[in-house]
């Protein structure tokens, strides 16, 4: 069960290159009893894709949620200011 809620909301604008992305990452539990971490992307004003990964602890969820954060921040994407 997830202990503690996680959100991430980060995106990339680049108007030269007419560039407006978002992505989203939560960790939410299911109703087996193991915990999801639900990615969203997309450009900005659209509904995007999803993609589902589904875990049996919390801590591989955080584990991959870090992962994906790095590689994102290392591509130029932000949190909001």
């Amino acid at each position: 069960m997830t202990v503690q809620p996680y959100r991430l909301y980060i995106e990339r604008r680049e108007p030269d290159k007419n560039m407006a992305r978002f992505y989203a990452l939560s960790i939410e539990p299911n109703l087996f009893g193991g915990t999801s971490l639900v990615r969203s992307w997309g450009r900005i004003g659209c509904r995007g894709q999803q993609k589902i990964h589904v875990f049996d602890s919390e801590a591989k969820a955080v584990d991959l949620l870090l992962t994906l954060l790095r590689r994102k921040r290392s591509r130029g994407y932000l949190p909001l200011q």
